[in-house]
């Protein structure tokens, strides 16, 4: 049985383990009870049956019947006189040796129990024995047809006997016996019973308390991911349920609405940076034009480039989680095939090799912008790139190797860190500013999707892009 994943399953879980440990160990608890006081009952009735033949074999003095009536008051309570009178009568038997055979265990509780009554009732006896037997291997009922009859039934072969014997001053015993109650029945139905009532009761109460809390902890959650995919637009939750509940969604809306608040200024503040920045840059672009030298214009012109397309990166980067393009149904394998032409149109070698039609929900600029930079990584560092499109599960995988060195194992996830390179310097023609795989993992997670890197077994790097893939 799957263990439940809700809050709401989980304290409805442990509520029924909890009221089920309950009830077996008040169940245990009731079943020891009922056990000491059958114990008692059977030690009061086997005592005075002793008593009475000690003190006269049945004929009662005033001695004898003022022990009798307190062993019946004290000993006896609730289990009534006239039961306990009625059972009095049978099984009495004047014996000149031990009702012990050999083989039979002492019951050492019941002797305990008993040679205690006595004391208490200031009788004084000599050795004291109990056992337990089947009636059917008792010599004395078998001789007695009539008496067996009356104490224990046609089906007297099988029932459990308890034989109680004490040593009297003149060396015989005094033996009785007495038949041995069989276990309550139903016991146990019972207590089930009682379980699955208690349990429905608190059911009906909690249940809806729960379902309070919940509801309004299910939208909290379901909007958090919602916020986390797109933090552009935000919703103020209706506070509902109990008043802790009510703080926590008024809490969620301010910081929502605070964060949202801050990367709005976090989008003006960018925009001006690069209008601020691009401006003069493309000044400088006009004005290299004039230095003579074409080696030194040359290398000026290639550093104005690089800086530009750093922070086109940098904006880009910053940008990738408040994309205002809608999510559109696209066909996956034509959106990378068209990226790959681009490469093939340019000479680049760029392969297209197993490609399954998928219609994937997606943002078509930045995804295009994701695998240029992984094709392009490819291209940079393992000389060529072989593309894949797959379907894995419930994923879209856009899978893309090259041959080239790989990546050292202890270096695979900090590579995909903003600003780390596998090359230490910042030039463009050997690897740029470590912004692309960066970016590409953004992308990937803004589509609920993820960016991995592995090294091929045959040599060179493996990168995945996984998103999701609807139906």
């Amino acid at each position: 049985m799957p263990v439940p994943r809700s809050l709401l399953g989980q304290v409805m879980l442990v509520l029924g383990l909890g009221l089920l440990l309950g009830q077996a160990v008040s169940g245990v608890l009731l079943f020891r009870a009922a056990e000491q006081r059958r114990e008692a009952e059977l030690v009061s009735t086997m005592g005075f049956r002793l008593v009475a033949a000690l003190e006269g074999r049945g004929r009662e003095n005033g001695a004898a019947k003022r022990s009798r009536l307190k062993l019946d008051h004290e000993e006896q309570g609730e289990f009534g006189r006239r039961s306990y009178m009625h059972r009095l009568r049978l099984g009495l038997e004047t014996s000149d040796i031990s009702p012990l055979k050999p083989g039979e265990k002492h019951l050492a509780e019941y002797e305990e129990d008993l040679r205690a009554l006595f004391a208490r009732q200031g009788v004084e006896v000599g050795e004291l024995v109990v056992t337990r037997r089947l009636a059917g291997q008792d010599a004395f009922l078998a001789s007695r047809p009539r008496l067996r009859e009356r104490m224990y039934g046609h089906d007297w072969h099988d029932r459990a006997i308890l034989v109680a014997g004490v040593e009297r001053p003149d060396g015989g015993w005094s033996v009785a016996r007495l038949p041995e109650p069989r276990p309550p029945r139903g016991v146990m139905g019972s207590i089930a019973l009682q379980t699955s009532v208690i349990f429905a009761v608190l059911v009906a109460l909690i249940f809806p308390l729960m379902r309070r809390i919940t509801r309004p902890l299910a939208r909290l959650t379901e909007r958090l991911g919602d916020f986390s995919r797109n933090p552009g637009e935000t919703v103020t939750l209706e506070e509902s349920g109990p008043a802790d509940m009510r703080r926590l969604i008024a809490a969620h809306n301010a910081m929502e609405a605070r964060i949202a608040a801050m990367l709005d200024e976090k989008d003006v503040m960018l925009g001006a940076i690069g209008h601020d920045l691009k401006t003069p840059l493309a000044a400088l672009r006009v004005r290299i034009e004039n230095v003579p030298d074409a080696t030194q214009r040359a290398r000026m012109a290639e550093s104005i480039e690089d800086i530009t397309h750093t922070l086109d990166d940098i904006l880009n980067l910053a940008r990738v989680g408040r994309s205002s393009d809608p999510l559109e149904k696209t066909e996956l394998s034509a959106l990378v095939a068209s990226v790959v032409e681009e490469y093939e149109d340019m000479g680049d070698p760029v392969e297209l090799r197993e490609t399954m039609r998928i219609a994937v929900p997606l943002r078509a600029t930045w995804l295009r912008r994701a695998v240029r930079n992984l094709i392009g990584n490819a291209l940079r560092y393992g000389e060529k790139a072989q593309v894949d499109v797959l379907r894995e599960g419930d994923y879209a995988v856009i899978r893309i190797e090259d041959e080239g060195p790989g990546i050292p194992e202890n270096e695979l996830s900090a590579m995909l860190e903003p600003f780390a390179r596998g090359e230490a310097s910042r030039n463009r023609a050997t690897g740029g500013a470590g912004l692309g795989l960066t970016l590409a993992r953004a992308i990937a997670e803004q589509h609920g999707g993820e960016l991995t890197l592995q090294n091929r077994e045959e040599g060179g790097l493996r990168a995945e892009l996984r998103i999701p893939a609807a139906g």
